[in-house]
């Protein structure tokens, strides 16, 4: 191995060598060349300034360069600036970001509430391994307040923020054979078309009414593996996708105590309708044991939710219009009666509570946009009950950095003829590359 490595040095060191004499015989060349030129005009006599000399001397020099530089390969032009071939240490520092997501509000209806609040600072890490992956890191601090609670069991207790926690880390491989990906680690579950996209990135302040009440709060994550399969259809105009995600269960609000894993089925469709509309389409399931002490149900979440888009290309900065909506049903409930108390176990499982949802958002101009959402949810532990929500919504995007917005939530409870109503005013800022990340 060391010989080797000597005569790879040996033989490096006898080609920069050649290199030198070449450049060395062109310079000589070139040299003589002048001086040829010089002792013609000196035996002609002629009478010239010092001015015209020069210039004689300098096209008798051009002319040499241009006749002697076609045989010498490999010359390099004076002003070729030259690109190493190394990678800088620079280059495999990973993009670092921050996101920042905060509220005022006012509710007279709860004075008790903070008025001002910071609810998550995150910072985000993502890099590139290699060619054939990437790692991604998302760590969050967070106060919960300012949430909506649409029934007294579905939401956490207004906390200070605490330390920083990892919503995602995990690593996937990319552009694997067959149109293939993997991703290892945890990761918010390709659930519906939203849940994937951060809080402060969500087209309204919070997720919608099923969602909280099915799920909590936060988005639906998990340790596990999932699987990405882009269909080969052939190109046109539709574009579907399928993804499969076993994950260990660690939402209570879908799963009680139980521990083990569960089983996520994701199928999404995208068709482009035009120039400036397209439409998607996702269909979604998951699957897992429910445990609440001495109770252990089977359940399943269906989802069914779309998007609707329309942006002009000459103007897609100054109009458009994004319609989303989603349908929810959770099977496997603890019984009740009509009354709200407990039924016989026979029936245990047997229950379904449903959701549904929807938003929209018109782009006003460059930097307005309004929008509105309409929710409706049952209580999953007692379907007797249910909540809706109207949320009117006006947006200044005053750049991908920052975002501010005005929102007017108008929330009802069936079992309750108090509705609850308060002011948000949300402002979103990101400092580095990774801003509003979507999927």
């Amino acid at each position: 191995m060391v010989a080797t490595a000597i005569g790879t040095a040996h033989a490096e060191a006898q080609s920069v060598t050649d290199s030198l004499g070449v450049e060395i015989a062109r310079l000589a060349a070139l040299v003589d060349s002048l001086s040829r030129e010089v002792a013609r005009l000196q035996s002609a006599g002629q009478e010239v300034d010092a001015e015209d000399a020069l210039a004689q001397l300098r096209a008798a020099a051009q002319a040499a360069a241009a006749a002697g530089g076609g045989a010498q390969r490999g010359a390099t032009p004076a002003d070729q600036e030259f690109v190493g071939r190394q990678r800088s240490l620079q280059a495999l520092n990973p993009e670092i970001s921050v996101n920042a997501d905060g509220f005022a509000q006012v509710n007279k209806d709860a004075t008790g509430q903070d008025n001002f609040f910071m609810r998550a600072f995150e910072i985000a890490i993502v890099s590139n391994l290699d060619p054939f992956s990437r790692a991604k890191f998302f760590f969050v601090r967070g106060q919960e307040a300012g949430t909506l609670t649409p029934f007294e069991t579905s939401g956490p207790e207004e906390e200070e923020g605490g330390s920083f926690v990892a919503e995602e880390a995990f690593i996937e491989w990319v552009g694997l054979p067959g149109g293939f990906g993997l991703k290892f680690g945890r990761f918010f579950q390709q659930f519906g078309q939203l849940n994937r996209w951060h809080q402060h990135a969500l087209p309204v302040q919070s997720r919608s009414l099923p969602h909280i009440a099915f799920l909590g709060q936060e988005a639906l994550g998990g340790t596990g593996l999932s699987l990405h399969w882009l269909l080969p259809t052939g190109g046109g105009s539709g574009t579907y996708e399928t993804t499969w995600e076993i994950a260990r269960k660690e939402n209570e609000n879908l799963y009680g105590s139980a521990g083990g894993v569960s089983l996520l089925g994701n199928f999404n469709a995208f068709w482009n309708l035009s120039a400036a509309t397209d439409l998607d389409v996702s269909v979604n399931w998951i699957s897992g044991g429910y445990a609440d002490g001495s109770t252990s149900l089977d359940r399943d979440l269906f989802a069914v939710e779309g998007a609707f888009s329309w942006r002009p290309p000459a103007r897609a900065r100054y109009s458009g219009l994004v319609l989303r909506g989603g349908y929810m049903a959770l099977r496997g409930l603890l019984p009740v009666d009509a009354d709200g108390t407990g039924a016989s176990g026979d029936e245990a499982g047997r229950g379904v509570a449903r959701g549904a949802w929807t938003a929209g958002e018109v782009r006003l101009n460059q930097s307005w946009l309004a929008g509105a959402r309409l929710d409706w949810a049952q209580n999953p532990l007692n379907t007797n009950e249910s909540a809706w929500l109207v949320a009117p919504t006006l947006t200044w995007w005053q750049s991908e950095y920052v975002r501010l917005r005005l929102e007017y939530d108008l929330l009802g409870r069936s079992a309750s003829r108090f509705k609850e109503g308060r002011l948000l005013f949300q402002i979103v800022f990101a400092v580095g590359p990774h801003k509003h990340e979507t999927y």
